[in-house]
């Protein structure tokens, strides 16, 4: 009897060793896994204790809309990170389809994934991702003026808190000397501008005073969103001899229906940008669009990698601007362009 006894002791002495060895196993192979599926979801937190050179930098780009110039100066800003990066960086783009209230949908999503930089391309874009965050570093490019988009009233150059950037501002005294040089005759200029944005409410009051000081009559010709585009065109047409469309991205994305009425109607157009001017318009002041994307990746990667202060960043521009038309409109319209002027290709 003692013998069975102590069989059985040591019996229930290996099956616990066993089972304790199993519950070990098990629990190491849980972690294991979660920590993998972690890093496949893209969860930061998941990472290794020392990251050393695989750090990878998750980036949200918020763009308020598709059209040429903001597409260039996305394209601009990963093609800076990824050259500087390789595989070290992760986009993740989205499009906000002209819609503002989507633009903070988007933002939101990007808090909460946990981002470590946001890009906000045009003005709805950077205010929905300034109400957002104020921790996030956030850089803004396709942004006309700061200080307008986001009521800055002591304008200095640096906004001061987790937002910087680049500006896509051609110099508007510049602006309203070419209108001036190429249409010296005119009586009449037009702003023709959408009211829901108030960078170009910000560059028509700047350019008014510029062509009141050359003799010109200035009137303003707002339209709301695309509904009304055209009539508004239709009316600016009628009465005025020039039109001016600052850079404005709803303009931007109707200049088929800007275009169908002002070139049957004779009136020539002189815009912002090359976007605008390649359609509707028959010259324009020009940045690329693509360089202030870049700076702005540069930008980025000076916070991301080198520890730069992003409140102590000034807002950028364009290092260079071109005088440019459109050969198509410019013939038929009859209007004669200077030969320092560079023809817009396609």
């Amino acid at each position: 009897m003692k013998m069975k006894k102590l069989l059985a002791l040591l019996l229930c002495a290996l099956l616990m060793l066993a089972l304790a060895a199993c519950g070990s196993t098990s629990t190491t192979t849980s972690t294991d896994t979660d920590q993998t599926d972690a890093a496949a979801d893209g969860n930061t937190d998941a990472e290794p204790a020392d990251a050393g050179d695989d750090t990878v930098y998750n980036i949200g780009i918020v763009q308020l809309v598709q059209h040429d110039a903001l597409d260039l100066a996305t394209q601009g800003f990963q093609d800076a990170l990824t050259e500087k990066l390789g595989e070290n960086v992760s986009f993740d783009y989205q499009n906000a389809s002209g819609d503002s209230a989507n633009c903070s949908t988007i933002v939101n999503g990007f808090l909460s994934d946990g981002v470590d930089l946001i890009m906000a391309n045009a003005t709805a874009a950077l205010q929905a991702a300034a109400a957002a965050t104020d921790t996030i570093p956030v850089l803004g490019t396709s942004i006309t003026d700061y200080a307008t988009a986001l009521d800055i009233t002591d304008w200095t150059g640096t906004i001061g808190n987790n937002i910087s950037g680049t500006s896509d501002l051609a110099p508007l005294d510049q602006q309203a000397e070419m209108i001036h040089d190429l249409f010296p005759d005119a009586e009449s200029v037009g702003l023709l501008y959408c009211s829901a944005e108030p960078n170009s409410v910000y560059q028509c009051t700047e350019v008014e005073r510029y062509l009141t000081d050359y003799g010109y009559t200035v009137t303003w010709y707002a339209f709301t969103d695309t509904n009304d585009v055209a009539s508004v065109t239709q009316t600016a047409c009628d009465n005025c001899d020039v039109i001016y469309v600052p850079t404005d991205n709803t303009a931007a994305n109707n200049t088929e229906a800007i275009a169908n009425i002002v070139l049957p109607a004779g009136v020539p157009v002189v815009a912002g940008e090359e976007g605008i001017c390649s359609s509707c318009g028959v010259a324009t002041l020009s940045i690329s669009y693509y360089d202030i994307g870049y700076i702005t990746g540069e930008m980025a990667y000076e916070i991301l990698v080198n520890g730069a202060d992003v409140t102590e960043m000034a807002i950028e521009y364009a290092p260079e601007v071109t005088k440019e038309y459109n050969a198509a409109n410019a013939e038929l319209l009859g209007v004669a362009i200077p030969d320092d002027y560079v023809a817009i290709e396609g």
